[in-house]
């Protein structure tokens, strides 16, 4: 889970909607945007290119797409699919199409990772108060035993039905946003809009390019504060996970929301945040948290071998790396403009 608000229930509000106005612009060309409560965090949309009644039209359908997601997928409400399946006692649940859809894709990717990415680990992540926001530090032998019933490999799906072993929980929130934001782009491409953007609450994708065919710009915040880089990019979706998203303090140690699932403890890798850059939000969100649990050398390994996304580390010494797909569209600011800027190639890789 990796909002930047915390909020106690999930639900969702309309909190602004509009067109852009403007006498001396074209209609067309100004953004119609929204904003919405949802999945724990506030989220924006904004159509560019289309006529205000039609482009706020287009938006008022992905707040339904973003409501109707949420009430299947969110663990806490006793209706969600997922919150069911939690509480079936190892009976069967059936899945909707989307529920069906990211569960298969996420398993799919925790395999990929090596467990990295642990869509079951969320008994754990409970224990630790990150859910509630009621920290503590739990015993060893607490999280020991909660680790015996953690395994994405514990899930079972078969068609559209899902079995969960007592004592397994799911929690898709690793993924659902970047889930979500590829749903909103398939709801864009179908309603003929060529230019838009939304912010998930830390995930940002982007259908094509600004509506002047620039590359959109994308700060990637520092993780003491302010921004340490800007990105550009064009039909891509950009997302960050970060230790000082959420954390907490005890007896001088800081302990921080992403969880080794191989350990059960915060993970520690000397990375302070990982940015992915994606043609998939989906991909971008898990791997996001995975390759921060990796640490550097695995992630530069994976990455090596999987050449479908790029990645942004910022690590807790100060120093940035990026992978070579990103040389030129990425560059550091304020604060960290003058910090080392390391760029990861995938022939130098192969040479080691």
């Amino acid at each position: 889970m990796k909002p930047l608000r915390f909020l106690t229930a999930l639900w969702t509000l309309l909190l602004l909607t509009g067109c852009g106005d403007s006498a001396a612009t074209a209609e067309e060309d100004l953004p119609c945007r929204t904003e919405v409560m949802a999945m724990d965090t506030i989220m924006t949309l904004s159509v560019y290119n289309q006529p205000a009644e039609e482009g706020m039209e287009v938006l008022r359908k992905a707040i339904v797409c973003i409501e109707e997601l949420e009430a299947l997928l969110s663990v806490t409400d006793e209706n969600s699919e997922i919150y069911q399946a939690n509480h079936a006692g190892s009976s069967p649940v059936p899945l909707s199409e989307d529920t069906r859809e990211l569960l298969e894709e996420a398993l799919a990717l925790c395999g990929e990772t090596g467990g990295a990415l642990d869509v079951t680990v969320y008994p754990v992540v409970r224990a630790w108060g990150f859910t509630a926001g009621d920290y503590r530090v739990p015993e060893a032998k607490e999280v020991s035993a909660l680790l015996e019933k953690v395994g994405y490999d514990r899930a079972e799906l078969d068609g559209d039905r899902l079995t969960l072993p007592e004592g397994t929980e799911l929690d898709l929130g690793a993924v659902a946003k970047g889930y979500t934001g590829d749903r909103l782009m398939e709801l864009f491409r179908e309603a003929g809009i060529s230019s838009a953007i939304v912010e998930l609450g830390g995930n940002v994708q982007a259908l094509g390019a600004k509506p002047d065919g620039e590359s959109w710009r994308i700060a990637v915040q520092a993780p003491e504060g302010g921004y340490a880089g800007v990105l550009e990019i064009t039909d891509k979706a950009v997302v960050t996970s970060g230790g000082y998203q959420r954390y907490f303090e005890k007896d001088g140690e800081t302990y921080i929301h992403i969880i080794d699932p191989s350990t059960g403890y915060p993970a520690r890798t000397g990375l302070a945040s990982v940015t992915i850059v994606a043609d998939s939000g989906l991909l971008g969100d898990g791997l996001s948290t995975a390759l921060f649990v990796m640490g550097r050398e695995k992630a530069e390994d994976y990455w090596l071998s999987h050449p479908d996304f790029e990645f942004i580390l910022l690590e807790e010494d100060g120093t940035a790396v990026i992978t070579e797909g990103l040389e030129g569209s990425f560059s550091l600011f304020g604060d960290w403009a003058g910090r080392p800027l390391e760029v990861v190639r995938r022939e130098a890789l192969h040479t080691q």
